[in-house]
Formats: C-alpha cells, sequence, structure tokens
C-alpha cells in the first residue's frame, strides 16, 4: 500500500502553497512571448519514436539512453516527449502552418520526460518553456530570440546570467570540421567510453557533450568548430553579434558548445548561472535550418530555444527573486443555520459574478472553528450571518487585518463591498491636502446597487 502512496522516483508533486509561484513565472513567460509576436501551441505528450531518433538524432544521449519509449496497443513505437521541438515542427508540417505567411512563431509550456539520474533542478519528469519560429534565415531572428530570453530572465528578476553564444556552422563547414575530430579522437579512441567509440564514425561532434568524465577531459583539447566555418557561417555568426551588440545585450564567444541535440545549425547559445552549482545552464538554444526537411518539408530554416522551469525556480529561489504574494480569499462567509446558509450562497454567488473570490464553510462548524479556518486561508474580510442577520438585512463586515467591522446590508453586499473595500485601499490616499472618498465618486456610499 505504501508504494501507491509515495510519487515515482524522479517526479515531484507540486503543492497548491507553491503553485501560484508556477502559475507567475508560465505567466509572465506567455506575456513575454506574445510581445515578440510568438502564440501558443499545444502538442501531444507523446509521439511516433521515430520522430525523435530522426529529428533528434540517434547518436544523442537522449536517444540512446534516455528516452521512455514502449510498443502501444496496436504494436507502433511511442515515446513520452523528452523535448518541444521536433513535436513543434511536426505540429508545424501536418497542419499546413508552412503553407501560411512566415516565419511562424509558437511558444509552448509543456512536460517532459527523460530517464536520467534526479538530481536538484533536474527530474525524470520536467516542464518546459520554450519559443520556435519557422521560416527565417535572418540573423536578425537569432538575435531576436536571445533577447526574447534576456527580456523574460530580468522580468523575473533573475541576476547574474552569462549568455554564451557559439556557430557550429552548416552541413558544408562541419563535413571538415568532422574530419578533423575523427583524426584528432582517433589517437586516444582506446580511452573513449563505449558509447563514444560508437560516435566516432557516425557523429563525432557528440563525443564534445559526453556526460563522461575522461570523454570530457579528452574533448578539452580537441579542435573547435569556430575555426571551421564557411565564409556565409562566419557572416551569419557576425551579424547576430552586431544585433546583440545594437541591443547592448552582453555575450561572451564560447566555442565548446555544441548543444546535446542533433538538429542544430550554425548559432547556438546557453544563459548560464552560477548560483546552482557546476550544471549551470538555464536556457538553451539555436537554429535549426535542416530540421524541418528532415521531418519530411520543404526547406525551412528555423531556430528556437528552451528552458526548463524547475531549473529556472531553483535558480529565483537561490537568489532571492520576488514574487507576488500569493492570492488570498476576498472574503469568507460564516453562516449559521439553514435560512442564513442560504443568504450566503447568494452572497457568495453575487461576489463571484463581480470577480471577486468569496468562501463559505462546507463542514457546518460553529462560528469559531469558521473563523479559525477564514484566518487560515488569510481571508481579507469576513461577515458573520445568522437569522437576526437574514431578518434585519444588516451584517458586520470585518477586516481580518485592521480588526474593524463596518455594517453592510445583505441586499445591497457586492455593491456595499466594493465601498468598504476599496475605502480601506485608499485610506491613506489624498487630493488637494482632503481625503479621498471613492465611494462618493461612484455613488456607492448610499449602499443602492444601480
Amino acid at each position: 500500500m505504501a508504494l501507491i502512496t509515495k510519487a515515482i522516483k524522479g517526479t515531484k508533486d507540486v503543492l497548491p502553497k507553491e503553485a501560484y509561484k508556477n502559475q507567475y513565472i508560465e505567466a509572465t513567460a506567455i506575456d513575454i512571448a506574445s510581445k515578440f509576436g510568438y502564440k501558443e501551441i499545444r502538442t501531444p505528450v507523446f509521439e511516433h519514436t521515430e520522430l525523435f531518433q530522426r529529428g533528434v538524432g540517434d547518436t544523442t544521449d537522449v536517444v540512446q539512453k534516455e528516452m521512455y519509449t514502449f510498443d502501444d496497443k496496436g504494436g507502433r513505437s511511442i515515446t513520452l516527449r523528452p523535448e518541444g521541438t521536433a513535436g513543434a515542427v511536426r505540429s508545424f508540417l501536418e497542419n499546413g502552418l508552412c503553407n501560411e505567411a512566415l516565419p511562424q512563431k509558437v511558444c509552448y509550456l509543456i512536460s517532459c520526460y527523460r530517464y536520467e539520474k534526479p538530481q536538484a533542478g533536474r527530474l525524470r519528469e520536467f516542464h518546459q518553456f520554450g519559443v520556435e519560429c519557422f521560416g527565417t534565415e535572418s540573423p536578425l531572428a537569432d538575435a531576436e530570440i536571445i533577447s526574447l530570453a534576456k527580456t523574460f530572465f530580468d522580468t523575473l528578476g533573475i541576476k547574474d546570467l552569462s549568455l554564451e553564444i557559439n556557430s557550429i556552422g552548416c552541413p558544408k563547414c562541419r563535413a571538415e570540421y568532422h574530419k578533423a575530430l575523427k583524426e584528432y579522437f582517433s589517437s586516444r579512441k582506446d580511452e573513449l567510453c563505449d558509447t563514444c567509440k560508437g560516435r566516432l564514425d557516425r557523429n563525432p561532434m557528440r563525443i564534445l557533450d559526453c556526460k563522461s568524465p575522461i570523454c570530457h577531459e579528452i574533448a578539452e583539447g580537441a579542435p573547435v568548430v569556430i575555426d571551421y566555418l564557411c565564409d556565409e557561417c562566419k557572416e551569419h555568426f557576425e551579424k547576430v553579434q552586431k544585433y546583440l551588440d545594437a541591443q547592448n545585450i552582453e555575450y561572451t564567444i564560447n566555442p565548446q558548445i555544441v548543444r546535446g541535440l542533433d538538429y542544430y545549425t550554425k548559432t547556438v547559445f546557453e544563459f548560464v548561472s552560477n548560483s546552482i552549482g557546476a550544471q549551470g545552464t538555464v536556457c538553451g538554444g539555436g537554429r535549426y535550418d535542416g530540421l524541418v526537411e528532415e521531418l519530411g518539408g520543404q526547406h525551412t530554416p528555423s531556430l528556437g530555444f528552451a528552458l526548463g522551469l524547475e531549473r529556472l525556480m531553483l535558480l529565483m529561489d537561490a537568489q532571492g527573486c520576488e514574487f507576488p504574494n500569493e492570492e488570498k480569499p476576498d472574503l469568507f462567509i460564516v453562516a449559521l443555520g439553514e435560512k442564513a446558509t442560504l443568504k450566503a450562497v447568494k452572497i457568495a454567488k453575487d461576489m463571484r459574478e463581480e470577480g471577486f473570490s468569496a468562501l463559505l464553510d462546507l463542514n457546518q462548524r460553529s462560528v469559531r472553528a469558521q473563523m479559525k479556518y477564514a484566518d487560515k486561508l488569510g481571508a481579507k474580510f469576513n461577515v458573520v450571518i445568522g437569522d437576526n442577520e437574514v431578518d434585519s438585512k444588516i451584517a458586520k463586515l470585518k477586516n481580518m487585518q485592521t480588526g474593524e467591522e463596518t455594517e453592510i446590508n445583505l441586499d445591497t453586499f457586492v455593491s456595499g463591498f466594493y465601498n468598504i473595500s476599496l475605502n480601506d485601499q485608499l485610506a491613506d490616499l489624498e487630493i488637494n491636502g482632503e481625503e479621498f472618498d471613492f465611494g462618493s465618486l461612484f455613488g456607492l456610499n448610499g449602499g443602492n446597487e444601480e
């Protein structure tokens, strides 16, 4: 019985006391993306396995070691998505977005799945925010998505992030680079891990991304791709830098960045922090000009980035970033008896229709117990309604912070609540040296609804 009451290793519950932080981050992400012209797309959590084999690359750690793959009841090989780009490209092709005005800009908030060792900020079920821009080869687009990511981080109040950029070239110049890598790694082939020995002939660049300490040490002395760029890739990379400079976005060129997925071409980048340990990459992305074509579409130069929300949350907590206060109920209604409960139900409905949050006790507890419950919820106001209050149509609305009580008409409760709550908020506001009466401005002091 104990097994079924424990979350599976590598997964995590997000409880209400933390969920509002996630909601804030996600809302901010969508808002910032929309300012750059990106609209949300939602894709299935599982896809045909071949999509990731061809899209992500069958020599990557993700495909070789980390995917959750199974046969469904129809005998089809299915994989839970390990990342968002391949599914977005598939949707772009299947739904004919490729035939609409380009570039097409999409963003997403998704869950992803990788079978890797769980650690701080890295789970087997994790969540990503990502953007994809389909149909532009302009280096201006590269600079723009980097600017989008930076704007997002700045809005959240994240400090001390380093932007590292590189170019890994195109298939033309990468062929020469691969020759140089093969020559270098062949001299130390016996020291490589078994996985990288297999990569040596198929895709030697993947050795640069190996997590094995020995392979990582060997790779530090390998040739760097930036020395093998063709003229076109050099020019593209130089323009990306110019557009970043024009926006005063600071960066360093890191020739070691290759990214862990095979679809990348030309520009790659990472935002890195020193606040969360050795694995400091918070966001990564770049250009993938050949991926749409690889999956059966027309040549469509594209680019994007993704970041892990759990890792981002870890960074924000480490830096003490501020979150908006958790929303508290506007009103808790303490009801005594059936007649009072019927009135409370009506008031709660009216309040909610006007955009307020209004709660009432569902367990028919004592006044004291209900008041204690309201206090735990952090309700801003409460009102006690019994038979006397229903008959007289008058109750007392209590400000839970100040303890101040104000009479309120139950038949015109919503307008009265507007008046009292807003006057409380504006109590310190003066215009021309006189106290500002919000209620009189809107004709609310009489307690009569229009």
